[in-house]
């Protein structure tokens, strides 16, 4: 072989060689978090769904001992291999004087059924989701949350997706609480960067306000996208996975793992 030929070669060789590498790279980057989620034992992935803890984990006050308004949102590690790299999110309200919590969420199984995938029940606000503890995410009380309750009824009334549910990239679940804190700003909702959904924003939109409401944000079809906002600082979008520099938090955010930092 041509001393020519053999260094054209050797080149292609290298080339796709660093481009393996570069490939190795970014899955690395985008499964460090899920594998750490694993790793940390978060999430049970071998739970039977029947017999999985669903009760209260005592994080709301019970209505009895409690007469103002109550307003709070949690998220939990979504069902199954879906809590590798996902959380569920929901928001619950008590009126005042209220003697039960009301509680909004999306169940996508109920679309397998053809019924409306947006819920709105009597339940304690705090239990787990199928095996999975919950996470505060906001807990608002007194004349405000009065005030907001019916904006929020209001909301989940106005939901595009009543009867629609894609559990990638949406709408889903998070899609759904995403529409509620961007219509309601008052609440200043962050949602976890693992509440996959939430950047699908409503009727093909682009652009919209982020869920805290103290930003904007660019979103293709919940894919790619870009958000600056105060609460969530700077995430990047990859295909629903988002990495974030938090700097008024001191914190960094990866896919499945979500937040390090303060």
């Amino acid at each position: 072989m041509r001393k020519g030929t053999r260094n054209v070669l050797e080149y292609t060789d290298d080339s796709r060689m660093k481009l393996v590498k570069r490939m190795f790279y970014v899955i690395a980057v985008f499964l460090i978090g899920p594998i750490l989620v694993v790793a940390c034992g978060k999430v049970n992935i071998s739970q039977d769904w029947r017999n999985a803890d669903r009760s209260s984990q005592h994080i709301a006050p019970t209505p009895s001992r409690e007469s103002e308004a109550v307003i709070q949102a949690y998220a939990a590690r979504a069902f199954s291999w879906r809590g590798i790299f996902a959380v569920h999110t929901w928001i619950a309200t008590k009126p005042k004087n209220g003697s039960s919590y009301t509680v909004h969420q999306v169940v996508g199984w109920r679309e397998w059924q053809q019924q409306r995938v947006v819920v709105s029940h009597q339940d304690d606000p705090d239990r787990s989701w199928y095996g999975n503890a919950p996470e505060q995410l906001a807990d608002i009380r007194g004349e405000k949350a009065s005030v907001l309750i019916p904006k929020i009824e209001a909301a989940t009334a106005t939901y595009p997706y009543q009867y629609d549910y894609t559990l990638w990239p949406g709408p889903n679940s998070n899609s759904f609480i995403a529409h509620i804190a961007r219509e309601v700003p008052e609440l200043n909702l962050e949602l976890p960067t693992t509440a996959i959904g939430k950047d699908y924003l409503n009727n093909g939109r682009f652009f919209d306000r982020t869920p805290s409401g103290t930003g904007w944000q660019f979103s293709l079809y919940g894919v790619f996208g870009l958000t600056l906002a105060r609460e969530e600082g700077l995430e990047v979008n990859l295909l629903s996975a988002n990495f974030a520099i938090d700097p008024l938090d001191l914190s960094i955010k990866l896919p499945g793992i979500g937040r390090l930092g303060f």
